[in-house]
Formats: structure tokens, C-alpha cells, sequence
């Protein structure tokens, strides 16, 4: 969830990185009582997202600065839309503006590719779910991205549900526990909140990981007629994932084939960021 304190921390931070000492341009060459309005313009069009950090980065770099966002969160706008204005002094404005387009063409093209994503699923059972391929630091801003583009979130961090690998089948089963057997005891440790996930790369393993009592089974890699034989043969005993090899192309035919969540981390880690323009258009 993206709270007042994230937004906070993570820009400051971001600020200091980007002016530690100041910023040498603005103090030498902008007068020091001079003031601006400005206006975040969208140069393409897109789906919004970053308006409530965008308007801290004003706030954190100068208390001064007036924030008017004109679009919410989550609203598709076209190329020309002005999405904010901000007002102050000029130095503070200009100071902040870089690490404020940063953090909304990025929120911007999140939510915007997700979007894209989800209509093309549209009709279908199919639900777009992010992944933990996130950028460090920021999972809370470009997850509330995901969202704005009508997406959904996969569990925020290893802490909050268990997903077993590949690999971690491979150390379970090590010392001679099938993989029911295995997934069973995993069970019998975990409370009975918690959710448990598995995920499988052939036809073949998905009944031994069924008769475990798993909540949700993630197909991974697998080819539609695979998706198809898989979703038959769990037949609403467990949620459905598919996963690997999304993209644009193929996510039709892959919620096609029935699946209940399709997780696609290029939304986070393959995104290319919005095009976003801050224009002075008043200055004194």
C-alpha cells in the first residue's frame, strides 16, 4: 500500500540524491524572489498515475509550492492534457522537477502498459497480476501503479504468502518425500491463514501438488494446449496462475484457455516510462 510515509521517505531520498548540495543552476540563475506557475502536461496519451507523489516531491523540496492535480489517479488522458499545476517560487519549482516527472512518467507507463494488458483480456475470466520484479525501493509506488491501470497485486513480499519453487521442491524432496508428502508437511507448519501456492512446469506434476491441498497451482512456461489440459484437470479444486512467456501477443490466448490469474512482471521490470512535460507558462 502506498502511504503518506513511503511516498515521503522514497522522495526525499530521491531529492538528496538528486541536489545534495543545492542546485547550483536554479540559485545562479533564477533571482531568488522570482515565482512560476507550471504545468504537468502529458505528451502522449496514457493512464495517470504518481499525482500524490508528484506533488510531494514539490512539497518536500519547498512547503511553498502549491500542488493542483486536475486529473485522479487511474484516468486515461490524452496527448495535450495538463494533469497538474503547481505554483511558487521559481528556484524551488525547478528544483523539484526532474525527480517529479521521474516518479509520474514512471508510475505513468506502468499503469498505462497495464492497462493495455487488461483489455486484452477483456471478456474473460482472466485477472493481470504484477510480480516481486519490481524496482528496489519502490514495489509500494510501481504496485499502486499496477492497480491504477486495472490490475491487480501478487503478494507484496516474501513475507505474505508462501510460493513454492522449483527450487524449493527440489531441497524438500531431497531426502525422499514425494512432493505430496512434502507440500503436506509445508501445510501442517504454515497457519491456517496463510495462503499456500505451487508452482509446476509439466502436465504431469499437478495431481501429486493437488492432492497436497494447495489454494492456488502456477503453470509456469507452459504451451495453450498445456494451459487447456491443466485447467481441466484441476477443474476449480485450486486457483489457476499462468505465468512465463506473456506478453502483449500472447496474453489473449493464454486467458483464453481458462486460467483464473495471468502474473506478468514486464509491467514492472519492462515498462518504458510516459512521456510528461513540465511547462512554465507564467513567471514574475
Amino acid at each position: 500500500m502506498l502511504t503518506s510515509q513511503i511516498i515521503d521517505a522514497a522522495v526525499s531520498a530521491a531529492l538528496r540524491e538528486d541536489a545534495p548540495w543545492g542546485d547550483a543552476t536554479s540559485e545562479a540563475v533564477i533571482p531568488a524572489g522570482a515565482t512560476a506557475t507550471a504545468q504537468l502536461v502529458a505528451r502522449e496519451s496514457g493512464v495517470f498515475s504518481g499525482g500524490e507523489v508528484f506533488a510531494a516531491a514539490m512539497r518536500l523540496t519547498d512547503p511553498r509550492i502549491e500542488t493542483t492535480l486536475k486529473l485522479p489517479d487511474g484516468e486515461f488522458f490524452s496527448a495535450g492534457k495538463v494533469l497538474a499545476e503547481v505554483s511558487g517560487p521559481a528556484r524551488s519549482v525547478l528544483t523539484a522537477e526532474r525527480v517529479a516527472l521521474n516518479f509520474a512518467q514512471r508510475m505513468s507507463g506502468i499503469a498505462t502498459l497495464t492497462a493495455r494488458y487488461v483489455g486484452a483480456v477483456t471478456g474473460t475470466r482472466a485477472r493481470i497480476v504484477d510480480t516481486r520484479k519490481t524496482t528496489p525501493g519502490l514495489r509500494a509506488f510501481e504496485r499502486h501503479a499496477v492497480v491504477n491501470g486495472g490490475g491487480h497485486n501478487h503478494r507484496y513480499s516474501l513475507s505474505d504468502a508462501v510460493l513454492v519453487k522449483d527450487n524449493h521442491l527440489a531441497v524438500l524432496t531431497a531426502g525422499g518425500l514425494s512432493v505430496t508428502e512434502a507440500l503436506r508437511a509445508v501445510r501442517a507448519r504454515i497457519g491456517h491463514t496463510v495462503h499456500l501456492e505451487v508452482e509446476v512446469d509439466r502436465v504431469d506434476q499437478i495431481d501429486a501438488v493437488l492432492a497436497a491441498g494447495v489454494d492456488t497451482i502456477m503453470l509456469d512456461n507452459f504451451s495453450l494446449d498445456d494451459l487447456r489440459a491443466g485447467v481441466a484437470l484441476v477443474h476449480d479444486r485450486a486457483n489457476i496462475e499462468a505465468s512465463g512467456g506473456v506478453n502483449l501477443d500472447t496474453v489473449r490466448g493464454i486467458a483464453e484457455t481458462g486460467v483464473d490469474l495471468i502474473s506478468v512482471g514486464a509491467l514492472t521490470h519492462s515498462t518504458r516510462s510516459l512521456d510528461l512535460g513540465l511547462d512554465v507558462v507564467l513567471s514574475r
